[in-house]
């Protein structure tokens, strides 16, 4: 059984947990999610009923209870702070324009990579990735582009904790394959997803430095594999602009 920490306040770790099951799950009932969290059914009515009244979740017609968009309007507000979305968004519409295909910034956290901003391809088959949307690293170009070029120990410990499902037969799962592909990504200096995160996505991506030399972010362009691969391009448009964009952060060449 793991050890509760000191500083650890159960009730407010219960209630944050029954509000992401209640998120991942599309909305619980007060039973459903009394059974996701092993609790009893009071506490669930309790937890919830205060979650309600702060404004974070509501009760639907089916007597189910949804999130609100307050969860959006924090995440906004909090991406809104990141600074790399303002200047990261006039190099993704001129790559989108020129390809007219989907792209995407993405930040590294908690082992994730989180969409922090788009500008989609007017196409109707494109890749549909939401803002806030949290992704397996080393499924994604986004996630192998940055990976790859962590610092070596930090890369090498960041592997070993890395969960790697399979999410085609396509996805990399096997260690030294993976450290294989990111010696080749660092060689190159761009990221491929070849289906890797789902079939028929294709997606490339390049990291983006910030003045200590750091791959804070990457950008990556995505759409249908038949499409992407006939756009030989991608790969020198998509590094020159994120190399523009480390520049305006202050990068100067690593060492």
């Amino acid at each position: 059984m793991e050890e509760r920490k000191y500083y650890q306040i159960g009730s407010l770790e219960k209630g944050l947990k029954i509000l992401e099951a209640i998120i991942e799950h599309g909305g619980l009932t007060v039973t459903q999610a009394a059974n996701q969290l092993e609790i009893n059914r009071a506490s669930a009515h309790r937890f919830i009923t205060t979650l309600r009244d702060m404004g974070y979740v509501r009760k639907n017609q089916h007597n189910t209870y949804e999130a609100t968009f307050k969860m959006l309007e924090l995440g906004m507000m909090q991406a809104d702070k990141f600074e790399i979305r303002r200047m990261a968004k006039p190099f993704m519409r001129d790559l989108a324009a020129e390809f007219d295909e989907t792209v995407n910034l993405g930040v590294l956290d908690h082992g994730q990579v989180i969409y922090l901003d788009k500008v989609e391809s007017r196409e109707i088959l494109r890749m549909d990735s939401g803002v806030g949307t949290a992704c397996n690293p080393c499924a994604t170009a986004l996630g192998k582009a940055m990976v790859a070029f962590l610092p070596e120990d930090e890369r090498t410990e960041y592997l070993e904790n890395l969960d790697t499902p399979a999410h085609t037969r396509h996805t990399i799962t096997d260690p030294s394959r993976l450290v294989t592909e990111l010696a080749k990504i660092r060689k190159q200096g761009y990221a491929v997803d070849n289906e890797e995160l789902a079939l028929d996505l294709y997606c490339i991506g390049a990291p983006i430095f910030d003045f200590n030399g750091y791959p804070s972010y990457a950008m990556s362009l995505s759409g249908p594999a038949r499409r992407m691969k006939t756009l030989k391009n991608i790969p020198r448009r998509l590094v020159e602009a994120t190399s523009l964009l480390s520049k305006q952060l202050g990068f100067r060449g690593r060492k």
